[in-house]
């Protein structure tokens, strides 16, 4: 049996695991400082436990720890994924899918220069004024995220002040964020009113008082309440607070900016429907329904909008040119009528139910020439990203077996090239082909068999 001085001369130097060849595949995709920082904290811990009387690992060993440790610490690096889950605006896989031409120019931009007249100029000023038009609002402004852009409002305009809010829409949104703490955070005091499934207008007007700062209104965009339920409308609202002399705004989430019935899809309230509704500020997301990157989208009345821009704290949720570049992208998309052509979340949306099953019937036949186990199936696509909870629409997709299990062929589709992610039901492995691009159909194939193959 070795003693302790052996086992720890079985170790191997820091710089020769590094060295590793199987090492050479992380330090491309994480760096060799952070290669470095995993490998040193494997060997420590080998080190402590050959102390304590444990075998030396091999060389084998310890990379696999290294690896393991580098994905627990590091996680995996941005990027494509396959989506064959058939949520459209899937959280976890970055929402809405960004167009490829939804870019920031290359090298240097105009970002804050008037080229004209070469001076100090104002950013997303061009994209703001999209958003306005869309909106039909008289103004917008632009943050990081919807969360910031209710923080930002409340901020800046209820800070130490009451915000009247209906009980029923003291919802949680994504991430965890819930609108109590959102209106805690900002400053404000937060005045409930009626209750969890009924509030009249009548509520809302007992709430009011001398430090009443503004209305809250809540779409509840990610769940539905049926059954005894009732609300007030926004337009009644919208009364009551010019009446009363306070703003009213709506957060409206889910970012439409058009109708979403021409895809079989039952209404969605928009930002022109909030304004026209009288909300004297409307916020979004802008990687929902929007189909852009992530944003939050503040339109409404000039003098308000103005008010949030000049708040210090605006400085802190302004978003860059990578954002600014994709939002005014997606916007003269929506504003040319043409998202469907230039946008992949409306490509998706509109793609007709024939092609698709010609597509998986392709898709199919290829599969089951090499033995694969395949069978095309109607499935139902969601929109999914805390939009039109519960509504469904018809797609295709394909039900895979494989004779090691679903839950295995899941495991190999993901460490794919790019990886392919689907849903197991009834111990089987289906791929909803609405969210997966026409484009992917190819790299499906080909990770598929890869998966049989291995």
């Amino acid at each position: 049996m070795e003693n302790t001085n052996e086992r720890l001369r079985r170790l191997p130097a820091v710089e020769v695991i590094t060295g590793h060849p199987a090492l050479q595949a992380d330090i491309a995709v994480y760096s060799r400082p952070l290669v470095v920082d995993a490998v040193r904290t494997v060997m420590d811990r080998a080190r402590n436990a050959a102390l304590a009387g444990s075998e030396a690992p091999s060389d084998s060993e310890l990379v696999c720890s290294i690896t393991a440790d580098l994905k627990e610490r590091c996680a995996e690096p941005l990027r494509e994924v396959i989506n064959g889950t058939g949520v459209l605006v899937h959280t976890n896989l970055g929402r809405a899918p960004l167009a490829q031409d939804a870019v920031a120019p290359p090298g240097y931009s105009n970002l804050e220069y008037d080229i004209l007249a070469g001076r100090r100029g104002k950013r997303g000023r061009l994209v703001e004024s999209m958003i306005a038009r869309l909106a039909g609002s008289e103004a917008a402004v632009i943050v990081n995220n919807n969360a910031a852009a209710v923080y930002l409002a409340l901020t800046s305009l209820a800070a130490g002040k009451e915000v009247v809010i209906s009980r029923g829409e003291l919802v949680q949104i994504g991430g965890g964020f819930r609108i109590p703490e959102i209106l805690l955070r900002s400053g404000a005091v937060l005045k409930e009113v009626g209750t969890t499934n009924k509030t009249t207008l009548q509520d809302y007007r007992a709430g009011l008082g001398p430090d009443t700062a503004l209305i809250l209104k809540v779409h509840r965009s990610n769940f539905k309440m049926i059954g005894f339920v009732a609300e007030a409308g926004l337009r009644e609202l919208a009364s009551l607070a010019r009446e009363a002399g306070v703003p009213l705004i709506m957060d409206l989430g889910s970012g439409a900016v058009s109708d979403v019935r021409r895809y079989g899809l039952p209404h969605e309230p928009t930002m022109a429907d909030a304004i026209d509704d009288g909300a004297d500020l409307v916020t979004a997301s802008g990687d929902k329904l929007f189909g852009g990157p992530q944003a939050g989208l503040i339109a409404g009345k000039r003098e308000l909008i103005e008010r949030l821009r000049k708040d210090p704290f605006y400085r802190a949720l302004r978003p860059d040119k990578t954002v600014l570049a994709g939002l005014e992208f997606t916007a003269r998309a929506h504003l040319d009528d043409a998202a469907e052509e230039r946008l992949p979340l409306y490509r998706m949306l509109a793609f007709p139910l024939d092609k698709l099953r010609v597509r998986a019937e392709m898709v199919m036949v290829r599969l089951r020439e090499q033995g694969v186990d395949c069978l095309v199936v109607n499935t139902q696509s969601t929109v999914g990203g805390g939009s039109l909870p519960e509504e469904s629409f018809p797609s295709v997709g394909l039900e895979i077996r494989h004779p090691a299990g679903a839950e295995a062929l899941a495991a190999r589709l993901r460490v794919a090239v790019p990886p392919a992610i689907g849903i197991i039901l009834e111990g089987v492995l289906r791929l909803d082909l609405r969210t997966v691009f026409a484009e992917q159909d190819e790299q499906l194939i080909a990770a598929l068999l890869d998966a049989h193959r291995a």
